[in-house]
């Protein structure tokens, strides 16, 4: 189903949201690629409340573009809309939509985010400027543009990583590591062989091995961080 949520400058945004069959779960927001609320973010959020979280996907072109759903074959136009959204307000938003699923019936109180490609770096940037229950990113593209902020870190973060990743390529995972240094709230992977948006289902990169093994992490930190509270 199709949400709205206020922004917190005064606008207001569509959002997907997936229910679980409980109708009350722990929250998480996915983040969006630069593609939009695609059929494979809107898979995300189903797959989540699957597993009996409520899981709320925020438009995040909304200020520019609203409801654009692009396609990797042609990513141009999806780069153009990109390159006009703002990274802070885009956090912002994320922001936003934690604080809407907090109080919403149907989540317990506790969100974390996940976030894919730009996503995964918008989600970096909400666990550093903002305050999720926890927060994973997929293959981020940008962290190391934003690492004067990872002292800031707000909650358990967990990154994934491809090596053969030509937009967070392992000397940008090194930076990263780097900046982290010994905090144990962060957790970092790395996937042999694997490239860029691998754990995108249908995509030309898709990677089952991988995407399987991240996703598994991913639900197992989400079940202990947002759920477990540790």
């Amino acid at each position: 189903m199709t949400i709205r949520i206020p922004s917190q400058d005064g606008g207001e945004f569509s959002a997907y949201m997936a229910l679980p069959k409980k109708g009350k779960g722990p929250g998480v927001v996915v983040i969006q690629e630069i593609f939009g609320v695609t059929p494979f973010i809107r898979g995300i959020c189903d797959h989540l409340a699957s597993r009996q979280f409520t899981a709320i996907a925020p438009d995040l072109y909304w200020r520019t573009n609203p409801g654009a759903e692009l396609n990797e074959s042609n990513p141009e136009p999806a780069r153009a809309i990109r390159a006009k959204t703002d990274d802070n307000k885009a956090s912002d938003d994320a922001a936003a939509a934690i604080d809407f699923l907090r109080k919403h019936e149907a989540c317990t109180g506790r969100v974390g985010v996940v976030g894919f490609c730009w996503g995964g770096m918008i989600a970096y940037l909400t666990a550093v400027r903002h305050k999720p229950d926890a927060a994973v990113g997929y293959y981020g593209v940008g962290i190391e543009k934003r690492l004067d902020l990872a002292k800031n870190l707000s909650c358990p973060l967990l990154l994934h990583f491809a090596e053969k990743d030509q937009f967070a390529p392992p000397e940008v995972v090194a930076q990263v590591k780097d900046a982290f240094g010994k905090d144990k709230r962060t957790t970092i992977w790395e996937y042999a062989g694997a490239g860029h948006a691998f754990a995108r289902s249908g995509g030309a990169h898709f990677d089952p091995k991988a995407a399987d093994l991240a996703d598994m992490r991913s639900l197992s930190f989400l079940v202990e961080k947002v759920i477990g509270g540790r």
